[in-house]
């Protein structure tokens, strides 16, 4: 069983072309004509989600430093703060615009990883694009390309080193969208791929503060740099990926199969697949479970008062608070398990407002997450994900109400559209500060970004 791993990797290194290179010529190669249509149409979703996150973030004191600083620093103008004007550097640009979406929790995620790639993919799309003078085509395809690669590290990273943050993988993604908006070769693309492996970091214990964003802004800024300095013809190890003391021996799983993780590219791309918008806000993880318990809720009719016992059970999941003590802020009840249920079963409903001050320290829902109780799932219970989850209310009378939900709303297993993502956006976009008519007006362009000509008819209207 230790062996074969070994064997596959030794015969790898010996008869194909390095890691980061074969990865490479596969994303290098794809074209907007290729780009499967609901591919298209999810990249356009994730810029709707990620500007209206953003609109959300930009109030948020974690945000406003960096980007001050960031004004404060100042440089070449060739990108647009989202929301404010100010036109700077691209690496400085795209890191304030991903804090901006990842500083709300409000943004997207990967049923698989936990990653937040959209935040990365728009922030870094939008810049290079109205920089470069690159067409809406090209950022799409950029986007929904560097969606697949973020998926494939992700894949390789599970199972190896733990307490690491799925900014690692995001970076990745950045860095092949980066890539080809720039117009680097295949082999510089290598390249950045190889620097992005020795220059990205994260911490999963920063996910319940301001370091989450921080960690987000990061990936965003390494993954670009990466891509300007291969440009630029800087050059590192080939086989940092994959030789010992590479990447995937590091941080990775060592028993990562290297030929899967170069497959073509097949009829269903990853977007399409394992894609999740965030219809509320807060950890994704966390969304599944507060569905079944507002569904159970309302199920059973169910008064807060006349609730005994709730009962929570599914999946191990990563970055979540367990603990029923109240959150003493938002940051800590987007984390909180126990708040996203009994939030739910108190109002029967979870939305952006449940994260505000008065929803937070609501002494209904403070009751409620003193009763919940959380059991080990049953063992003929089966979740496709890992973010699935059951909720059972037990009233005083005795009666039970359960409901169970796998995948959340607004993910790629229940197809993602257009009236949900647009509900979030016109509750969110209000935060930017534009006028309605200017947020309508950005929306439609969004929707038919295709025909728009320039990126910069979109990023000119955001402030």
């Amino acid at each position: 069983m230790v062996v074969a791993p070994l064997v596959m990797r030794v015969a790898w290194a010996q008869t194909l072309e390095p890691l980061a290179l074969r990865l490479a010529r596969l994303f290098h190669a794809t074209k907007f004509s290729g780009v499967p249509a609901q591919a298209s149409k999810y990249s356009k979703i994730i810029l709707a989600s990620t500007l209206a996150s953003a609109a959300a973030g930009s109030k948020y004191e974690s945000a406003r430093i960096v980007r001050d600083l960031a004004k404060q620093q100042g440089g070449t103008a060739e990108a647009t703060i989202w929301f404010d004007g100010a036109r700077l550097p691209l690496v400085a640009a795209g890191r304030v615009n991903a804090m901006l979406s990842d500083a709300a929790a409000s943004d997207d995620s990967d049923l698989r990883n936990v990653a937040h790639t959209g935040t990365t993919l728009a922030a870094l799309g939008l810049a290079i694009g109205e920089h470069a003078n690159a067409t809406p085509q090209d950022v799409l395809c950029a986007m929904a390309t560097g969606y697949e690669a973020a998926g494939r590290f992700g894949e390789a990273w599970r199972g190896g080193r733990g307490g690491l943050h799925a900014s690692m993988v995001v970076a990745f993604g950045g860095v092949v969208a980066a890539s080809k908006l720039l117009g680097l070769t295949a082999q510089q693309m290598a390249h950045a791929i190889n620097m992005t492996s020795v220059t990205m970091g994260g911490l999963m214990l920063g996910t319940d503060s301001w370091a989450r964003e921080y960690q987000a802004g990061n990936a965003a800024q390494c993954a670009l740099n990466a891509a300007l300095a291969a440009r630029r013809g800087f050059t590192v190890n080939d086989d940092m990926l994959e030789a010992k003391g590479g990447f995937l021996e590091v941080y990775g799983n060592p028993k990562t199969d290297l030929q899967r993780m170069t497959r073509p590219m097949g009829p269903d791309w990853d977007i399409t697949k394992f894609l999740a918008i965030k219809l509320v806000p807060g950890a994704h993880a966390l969304h599944s479970s507060m569905e079944a318990a507002v569904n159970a809720a309302k199920q059973g009719d169910v008064k807060p008062e006349n609730v005994a016992k709730i009962i929570v059970s599914g999946p191990g999941k990563t970055s979540v608070t367990y603990q029923n003590r109240p959150p003493k802020d938002m940051v800590e009840a987007i984390h909180s398990l126990a708040y996203f249920v009994a939030s739910g079963v108190a109002d029967r409903d979870f939305s952006w407002a449940n994260v505000t001050p008065e929803k937070i320290h609501n002494p209904v829902a403070m009751r409620l997450m003193s009763l919940i109780e959380y059991e080990e799932p049953a063992p003929s219970m089966h979740y496709d994900w890992n973010w699935g989850g059951t909720v059972t209310i037990v009233t005083k009378s005795g009666e039970r109400f359960s409901s169970t939900v796998d995948a959340p709303r607004g993910s790629g297993p229940r197809g993602i559209d257009w009236p949900e993502i647009e509900t979030k956006y016109h509750a969110l976009m209000p935060e930017s500060g534009l006028p309605a008519k200017r947020i309508d007006e950005i929306l439609k362009t969004i929707r038919e970004f295709e025909q728009i000509g320039q990126v910069s008819r979109l990023t000119k209207m955001l402030h």
